[in-house]
């Protein structure tokens, strides 16, 4: 049968339509295969560096602590005793806040918890308890008096912990749970004792001090050095802790006119104390006191020339003429003030947190027990010249240095030992055993404190 021109003519049409499509999709479907077959691709290398990169930090934090590490900060803000240890505090996160600059320890950034033990021994404990049971701190740096010491060491004992102790003391004490980073009593009280002996031919010693566990350590450890050097001991006298009435005591040294006094007074009653001295007109040029309980930052709250003259006894004067020493006290002053001081016990403290922080990165942890081992191993080139941890007692090799103060508030250096002094915490005229029992008694005697109780008797000052 014939086909109709039209019909034929779209036939025509339909199958030019069909072919054309057929040559179309015959040279699409490749590149559009590609297309797709690389956008999967892609999709798949996406998805596969999210999971990869999420199992890294999956195993990372398994692997890798990047929690805060806490310290602990215990020190008096509150109390006779706050005058002298809140600097300690600043000195301390000045430490902190530089490690912190560095990258922190173990690649993990230090945080710290400051706790106030208000010049209270049982309130040292309880901070002390809750810094490490609470709060989690790895380590404490902290106190001032003996007796804030003595009330946290049965606390870090129990929990088998670390307290890093920044103060000069009078030794007689030996824990594996402190780190003694201050001076021992070799360190710094029987060496001024000889000098005053040699240099400025004292025979006779007036000793002073307040009334709790440190000022009486050191006075017998004084008096045992005396009776060796053929010396007189004018008198023994104690102030209240705390006390502001030191008058009596004053009167004491102008009635027996000693050769020098050695003040182991701290605190508020030490800066009375030497107010006090000046206004009775007690010449040091006739009657020197040594004092081992004030420093820069005492005299700065002292009338000008209050105690111009006298002399201390430390391990670090702010006067001390080193590079170390120059960038330490630039860097406090650019912190916190260019009209501030530094002194003894907040250069001790700022290097004790240094020390500890290099024993975390030798034990590679933060765990008590590997760093308390470590520490033993510690050395530093610090603002006073080079100290190290002694690994048998925990104890810190330093120089020592007496110094006379100037008008400015600052020391003249006019003795130093040539190089640091291995730290003998019992001094070898008494054995061991006798001067842990001689500590004992003063604690039993004052009813289980180390401070002792005021009486009656006793408002002013008291002899032993």
């Amino acid at each position: 049968m014939a086909t109709h021109p039209t019909e034929a003519g779209n036939s025509r049409k339909a199958d030019t339509v069909a072919v054309a499509s057929a040559a179309v999709v015959r040279t699409a479907t490749p590149a559009q295969s590609n297309r797709r077959l690389w956008t999967l691709r892609i999709g798949l290398l996406l998805v596969a560096c999210v999971i990869i990169t999420l199992a890294w930090l999956g195993f990372d934090r398994l692997l890798n602590d990047r929690r805060p590490i806490i310290v602990g900060i215990l020190h008096s803000q509150t109390g006779p005793m706050a005058v002298s240890e809140l600097s300690m505090i600043e000195a301390e996160v000045l430490a902190l806040e530089e490690i912190n600059a560095e990258g922190g320890l173990l690649g993990r950034p230090v945080q710290w918890v400051i706790a106030d033990g208000a010049s209270d021994p049982p309130t040292f404990a309880k901070q002390a308890d809750r810094l490490i049971s609470k709060d989690g701190a790895c380590v404490i740096f902290g106190c001032w008096t003996s007796a804030s010491r003595k009330g946290v060491l049965p606390v870090v004992e129990a929990a088998d912990h670390m307290l890093v102790y920044p103060m000069a003391y009078e030794g007689l004490e030996q824990s594996p749970n402190i780190i003694y980073t201050g001076a021992a009593p070799n360190q710094q009280i029987t060496p001024a004792v000889q000098w005053c002996y040699e240099r400025l031919k004292a025979r006779r010693f007036f000793l002073i001090g307040s009334d709790y566990v440190w000022p009486h350590c050191v006075n017998a450890i004084i008096s045992d050095q005396l009776t060796a050097l053929g010396a007189e001991k004018a008198s023994e006298v104690y102030v209240p802790f705390g006390s502001m009435d030191v008058s009596a005591a004053v009167r004491a040294i102008i009635e027996t006119k000693p050769d020098v006094v050695l003040s182991s007074v701290v605190g508020d009653s030490a800066i009375a104390f030497a107010q006090a001295l000046r206004a009775a007109g007690v010449d040091p040029d006739k009657t020197p006191v040594l004092t081992f309980a004030l420093g820069e930052n005492e005299l700065q709250t002292m009338p000008r020339g209050c105690m111009v003259g006298n002399y201390a006894s430390w391990s670090y004067f702010q006067s001390i003429d080193r590079p170390e020493n120059a960038r330490f006290v630039g860097e406090f002053k650019a912190r916190y003030g260019s009209d501030r001081t530094v002194q003894d016990v907040m250069e001790t403290a700022y290097m004790s947190v240094k020390l500890w922080a290099q024993a975390v990165r030798e034990a590679g942890t933060i765990d008590v027990r590997p760093v308390r081992y470590a520490f033993r191993r510690q050395s530093l080139n610090a603002p006073e010249g080079t100290i190290a941890v002694d690994p048998q007692t925990q104890h810190t090799w330093r120089p020592v240095s007496i110094g006379r103060i100037r008008s400015d508030g600052q020391f003249d250096i006019v003795w130093r030992s040539r190089t640091a002094v291995r730290p003998v915490p019992f001094p070898s005229s008494r054995s061991r055993e006798v001067w842990e029992k001689f500590v004992m008694d003063l604690y039993r005697g004052w009813g289980g404190k180390w401070i002792a109780p005021v009486t009656e008797s006793a408002r002013e000052y008291r002899t032993p």
